[in-house]
């Protein structure tokens, strides 16, 4: 954002304040909104925060209306004895304080600066500009209280008259329905906030597109990472969570380090935008749908996405300076359809992630099964049960039991009191800054959101189950599932001598398993993403016309919509799901292996079985590195290369090691490292290591000839057990006799782990034996083994284990997680 250029002076008056004469301190006198509008145009403007101009009819102007029009006992009397819990009592009383707000005239000496400030604003943007009337109550936008959609806006508004009318509606507006209930909940005075309105230029979003920004993850709390949401038309549409939006993730430590590059996109389905409309009048609003086209891409480009992370980096370091500690913030934001350029509208400080505790992990894990009736996307980490309540009309509100499951299409911001009594919230529509989102997050329930058919599958009375607990998805399960919590103290759990490390495969939960006290990730498995995030063989994407199937081109085509090539639709896919995994647990080491599927897997890709051959016993033959160089999959392995140096060089995320799996022999190590230096992925240039794994009998024998190439090893102890006994792991007639606790097994192990120490190389374990024997990581740490990688369920179990095992072989721990990073 370039910085704006400065209008010349306004007038001083009585009752207004323009937005260069207000700053954070004013919230008493122009309220939270407008105070913080004025501390960014104030402050920021010249570090290329571009804010709207305009100015803020003060509370005390809201008093000097109502003490005019002696309006002060008739309110009182309007609100005596009130109880929120009686919802047509509550409207009755609502109605009557608004009617004797607006009733109260504007005084003459408030009207005459009023009609000056507008035509001085006017002057400036030109006689075509429209302007937002926003309420600001000397309440709002606190530390610890948002006050957010709890008061009316009035948008496009062009004319004195109308703009005079608006401002009176903003009072008036303090008493909504809404208003006071949140009042009530949060222990303010009625009589004790005031309300102060802003009038700004209007930014055409109508005309373009508009969202919100946070400025840390909101499932997670994770604090490095940027969230932008947007959608086309006018921001109500994204708040209210009737469009599902685009989303994108900017990561701060290397944009900070000047890397412009968006860690990760989500296309959202944009079906409808909201437009203004003219009728009988007045200026109104309407939701029209959004060209297939428009649906189609996303509604801002890369560079505005990093302007937009730009902003909201600087307004976060600025509020977290003036708060003397780190203040992550909720921003709202708008592109004007007009000139074309990105202006923020509002910023608060979020008050509900931010405010969780620190150091303390709960974990939710179902632990029945049931089946899956709608999913949608996940909001809260949390599990609950509860009688399903599906509401289609504002009119069923009434009928909502304290404990049931709310069902609708989307919430509204008047639902706060029947919202705060749900075990959850599921809607057909929204993405995860909706207000049912907010919500749910500040009440501490789950709610799954965007489900498309919520109210058409669950029915009123139906026990049903809602998770949140398995990352992005969230689902809702016929009946009541058992699940468990788990509360971790991570304060009180001093870290092992042992490096401890996870196994990661699913980017959607990487922030959230950071959080966990870690020292990386021994195993990011790139097999996950390809799956669930890419879905088609890569040498599919790179050779189309191979494929003879007209439908398998068709759903590549629809899959690759966008993309220059669909080999790009590869290369971005898997860069972006490495890079959330990386940057989640940046400046931590995060190994990612290479591709490791077996040719039936590759084969179940879309687009596979036209580049894979038929074996009889996949688990020792096309897979690993022995495809990497040879000509059925060399282009391929370019593609992941080109991923990788991506991650690498322009995310900047230099934590990512790699690691090559199934390493037969020396010679192919070799063969392998030198096509990868051939895609700019050499060993030893930028700091890159490469490690290879260890799950082949010949890596052990000849584990000083494999030190010389690589920089460290991963044991692979599924592999390496099948191989060492001779096992097909895939068979169930054998299976029996796979163990990794058998003596040969072991033996195996410790020879890996004191060639690697005598060829000064780090030795770790990725493979599944830790995670489920407890004797066996006991056994690692026994023969000194560098770092033992599990699964996040597991972790916290292993590290207590492993703990007890250094202490009882003399080994101090490191530190207790108190003086430790806990979140990244």
């Amino acid at each position: 954002m370039n910085p704006p250029t400065q209008p010349p002076r306004p007038p001083t008056m009585k009752y207004i304040r323009w937005f260069m004469d207000i700053g954070a301190n004013d919230v008493g006198l122009v309220g939270g909104k407008n105070a913080s509008l004025g501390e960014m145009y104030r402050e920021l403007g010249t570090q290329g925060v571009r804010v709207p101009n305009g100015f803020a009819v003060t509370a005390q102007a809201y008093r000097h209306v109502l003490d005019q029009a002696d309006a002060w006992t008739r309110l009182h009397q309007a609100l005596s004895g009130l109880d929120c819990r009686d919802v047509d009592d509550l409207a009755r009383r609502a109605a009557l304080a608004r009617e004797i707000v607006y009733g109260a005239a504007l005084p003459d000496d408030l009207v005459a600066e009023i009609s000056t400030a507008y035509a001085w604003l006017q002057d400036e943007y030109g006689p075509v500009a429209t302007f937002a009337i926003r309420s600001s109550a000397t309440a709002e936008d606190l530390p610890t209280a948002s006050f957010a959609g709890q008061h009316e806006t009035f948008l496009n508004i062009a004319g004195e008259a109308k703009v005079l009318d608006a401002v009176r509606r903003c009072f008036a507006s303090l008493f909504k329905d809404r208003a006071i209930s949140y009042r009530v909940d949060n222990g303010f005075d009625h009589f004790k906030v005031f309300q102060s309105v802003g009038v700004m230029k209007m930014v055409r979003c109508d005309r373009a597109a508009s969202g919100v920004i946070f400025t840390l993850d909101t499932e997670s709390g994770f604090r490095d990472a940027v969230l932008i949401t947007g959608a086309y038309g006018l921001g109500e549409n994204v708040v209210q969570g009737t469009v599902d939006p685009d989303e994108f993730y900017v990561f701060k430590p290397t944009l900070r380090l000047g890397h412009r590059s968006v860690l990760r996109r989500k296309l959202g389905g944009k079906e409808i935008r909201m437009v203004y409309s003219h009728s009988a009048g007045r200026e109104t609003t309407r939701n029209v749908p959004t060209p297939r086209a428009d649906q189609s891409r996303f509604c801002i480009d890369d560079a505005e996405v990093l302007t937009l992370a730009d902003a909201a980096v600087r307004i976060e370091e600025h509020y977290s300076a003036r708060a003397g500690q780190p203040t992550p913030m909720d921003i709202e934001w708008g592109k004007d359809g007009v000139d074309g350029l990105l202006y923020i509208l509002q910023a608060r400080p979020e008050t509900v992630v931010s405010q969780r505790p620190t150091g303390q992990v709960d974990e939710y894990r179902l632990t029945g099964a049931g089946r899956p009736l709608v999913s949608g996307r996940a909001v809260g980490g949390r599990v609950a049960t509860g009688r399903a309540r599906v509401i289609t009309d504002v009119a069923q509100l009434g009928q909502f039991r304290p404990g049931e499951v709310l069902v609708a299409d989307t919430t509204m911001p008047d639902w706060g009191t029947v919202m705060k009594s749900a075990a959850a919230v599921v809607t057909n529509r929204g993405g995860r800054t909706c207000h049912a989102a907010i919500v749910a997050r500040e009440l501490g329930i789950p709610a799954v959101v965007g489900c498309d058919d919520a109210t058409t599958t669950l029915r009123t009375g139906d026990e049903v189950t809602v998770s949140c607990a398995d990352g992005a998805v969230g689902r809702v399960y016929a009946g009541a599932l058992a699940f468990t919590r788990t509360s971790t103290d991570l304060t009180t759990l001093a870290r092992p001598h042992t490096q401890l490390m996870v196994n990661v495969g699913n980017p959607d939960v990487a922030f959230q398993t950071a959080m966990l006290p870690t020292d990386g990730v021994g195993l990011a498995r790139m097999e996950f993403i390809v799956a669930e995030h890419i879905k088609a063989h890569p040498m599919a994407l790179v050779h189309p016309e191979r494929i003879d199937d007209p439908a398998a081109r068709a759903a590549i085509a629809t899959l690759t919509q966008g993309f220059d090539r669909p080999a790009d639709f590869f290369v971005r896919q898997l860069a972006e799901g490495v890079g959330m995994i990386a940057a989640a647990f940046y400046p931590k080491p995060v190994i990612v292996r290479m591709s490791d599927f077996k040719t039936n897997e590759y084969a179940s890709l879309l687009g596979g079985r036209w580049f894979e051959p038929h074996e009889e016993n996949p688990m020792i033959g096309f897979r690993g590195a022995s495809r990497y160089a040879h000509p059925a999959y060399a282009e391929g392995f370019a593609l992941e290369c080109a991923a990788m140096k991506r991650v690498r060089e322009d995310m900047g995320l230099t934590n990512v090691k790699l690691m090559i799996p199934f390493c037969r022999r020396v010679q192919e190590a070799e063969l392998v490292l030198q096509t990868m230096a051939a895609h700019g992925l050499e060993r030893g240039v930028n700091g890159l290591e490469v490690y290879v794994m260890c799950e082949i009998p010949n890596n052990v024998i000849q584990i000083d000839a494999f030190s010389a190439p690589f920089d460290g090893f991963s044991i692979g102890s599924n592999d390496l057990t099948q191989l060492v006994l001779g096992v097909d792991r895939d068979s169930e007639l054998v299976a029996f006799d796979f163990d990794e606790r058998d003596p040969g097994v072991k033996t195996m192990l410790r020879m890996a782990v004191d060639g690697a120490h005598r060829n000064a190389r780090h030795v770790g374990i990725c493979g599944q034996a830790p995670s489920d024997y407890p004797e066996m990581a006991e056994y690692l740490v026994e023969i000194g083994i560098d770092s033992i990688s599990v699964t996040p369920d597991t972790l916290l179990a292993v590290t207590r284990l492993v703990l007890q095992v250094e202490q009882r072989l003399g080994r101090s721990p490191r530190a207790h997680a108190s003086r430790l990073e806990v979140t990244p």
